[in-house]
């Protein structure tokens, strides 16, 4: 066996596929020795300066191979590990049998912040098999897993890019293990099946933190459970890196540095309202300013930011952790979202006596905003003196850079994208329906964000005043893009697909 440390300045290790199943990523973490890969009939093995000979001789009994171990930093160690527990992972196939029964104990059950890739071949099936499932949901980039109940089967979705896509079809017999397990690890009450429950999961997948939210309500077969993942670590909040067309770009980082005001974000759930907020907070973060937030639940840590998270079991509201922000001598506050009439009053009463206020509202579009503060019951005076201005937002799945299709624009393409005839003599490109292994057949990879900004200005003000409605406002907001325009100057740019702008869009009622 080759017990020769190798210098660190060695090229990067790639960890390639092989037969590394006979370990688990928890052994390799304790014995600091990770396979790599086979070459030349020996198998590469990372090491640091922790890892006894005892655990090479171990993996050369194991192998029936000769080692060739190559010394390196503990920086390094971590990423190969992190890759070897994916790859482990990835290479099983976790299913259930419905004659094992699930009799893992309590405090195994207990266990927060564990890492799904670590799973040890004495785990229960059902812990396996949502470690399996969890992991998978993040290898494939899905936003959302979705557990169905139905008569005679348990139907699991991802949401992976926006859109549902079903994964596995379970037995009735292991939903209420799989239900159990969940609830468990999430902190809920297992015995309660009647009423709607929110937790979350802290853990870690492949050395990477991710926060998962769970939601719970009762159906008519089960409990309906909703796991949405957050990856901490592949979070942009990078106000340059969002995809805003430069003109708004512009116009935003204008607005952000007011010294007092309201800057609003609209969009549905799961549009990226609050990664917009936080990349706003990290442009104008500096020593000067006093940055609180106060949040449901706190999505991104911001070192420097002070944040709160509501809780509605100790009448800790949107509302009263305002109040009590107010008393902090902020710079800059977020609001995580305007619910009700008393949040948005004390909001727009923080923004009148010198503060910055960031918050986010459910509605279709920009001008929609101003027409929902009003129905809420706030004074057209206090909206016009108080918002700066509103970002609608939408994410449109951006096409595989591998498989993507040429195409040219049809003229009623055109019309409905508000586009110049003459875009039909450009090539733009159109999703393949059968995709590629890089999209995993769809066509589509990743997302990127659409936007069009209402700037509240002198032509704006008028109409507020007025109880103007969403459509009045629009028309008088002449040169600002709309959601569908700024999704045409993606396609343009081979972005994304002319299907994918119309579905997340919808046509501009016009006024005679």
């Amino acid at each position: 066996m080759n017990n020769q440390f190798l210098p660190t300045d060695r090229p990067p290790i790639n960890l390639k596929r092989g037969d590394f199943s006979k370990i688990v990523g928890s052994w390799a973490k304790t014995n600091s020795a990770v396979p790599v890969c086979m070459e030349q009939d020996s198998v590469v093995v990372a090491i640091t300066k922790e890892t006894n000979s005892l655990a090479l001789t171990a993996l050369e009994q194991a192998y029936d191979l000769p080692i060739f171990p190559v010394l390196v930093s503990e920086v390094e160690f971590q990423r190969v590990l992190n890759a070897f527990r994916s790859t482990l992972m990835s290479d099983r196939n976790y299913t259930l049998d419905n004659t094992e029964k699930d009799d893992e104990d309590t405090d195994v059950l207990s266990q927060l912040k564990i890492d799904v890739t670590e799973a040890e071949d004495d785990d229960a099936p059902i812990i396996r098999y949502v470690n399996a499932l969890i992991f998978r949901a993040a290898n494939q980039r899905a936003s959302d897993i979705h557990l169905e109940p139905f008569e005679n089967e348990l139907k699991i979705r991802f949401r992976i890019d926006g859109v549902l896509q079903d994964v596995a079809v379970e037995d009735k017999y292991f939903q209420a293990a799989i239900s159990s397990r969940i609830k468990v690890i999430a902190n809920l009450n297992i015995a309660e099946k009647r009423l709607p429950q929110d937790g979350r999961i802290g853990l870690k997948i492949a050395g990477q933190d991710v926060d998962i939210r769970v939601s719970t309500v009762p159906t008519r077969y089960g409990e309906r459970i909703v796991l949405r993942l957050l990856d901490k670590s592949k979070g942009s909040l990078d106000l340059f890196k969002i995809g805003f067309d430069a003109e708004i770009l512009e116009s935003i980082s204008k607005i952000i540095r007011k010294s007092y005001g309201i800057f609003l974000v609209t969009g549905p759930t799961g549009s990226g309202k609050t990664t917009t907020l936080y990349s706003c907070l990290s442009e104008i973060h500096s020593v000067d300013k006093n940055i609180l937030t106060i949040e449901d639940p706190v999505e991104y840590e911001v070192p420097g930011v002070g944040q709160m998270q509501v809780n509605p079991k100790i009448d800790f509201t949107f509302a009263t952790g305002l109040r009590s922000i107010l008393r902090q001598d902020p710079d800059v506050i977020m609001v995580g979202e305007i619910r009700d009439l008393e949040t948005v009053e004390i909001a727009i009463q923080a923004s009148l006596t010198g503060h910055l206020v960031f918050s986010t509202l459910h509605t279709n579009d920009a001008p929609g905003a101003i027409t929902r503060l009003l129905d809420m019951g706030v004074e057209p005076f206090l909206i016009s003196s108080s918002v700066l201005g509103v970002l609608a937002q939408r994410l449109v799945r951006k096409l595989c850079p591998n498989c993507k299709l040429p195409k040219h624009l049809l003229a009623s393409e055109c019309r409905e994208l508000g586009l110049d005839s003459s875009a039909t003599e450009k090539t733009v490109y159109s999703h393949n329906p059968e995709g590629c292994a890089t999209c995993q057949n769809t066509g589509y990879l990743g997302r990127s964000a659409i936007h069009e900004l209402l700037v509240v200005d002198d032509k704006v003000r008028p109409l507020i005043m007025d109880r103007a409605n969403a459509s009045m406002i629009r028309q008088a907001s002449l040169g600002q893009k709309s959601l569908r325009f700024d999704g045409a100057n993606k396609i343009l740019q081979g972005l994304t697909s002319v299907e994918e702008v119309m579905r997340v869009t919808q046509e501009e009622v016009s006024i005679a």
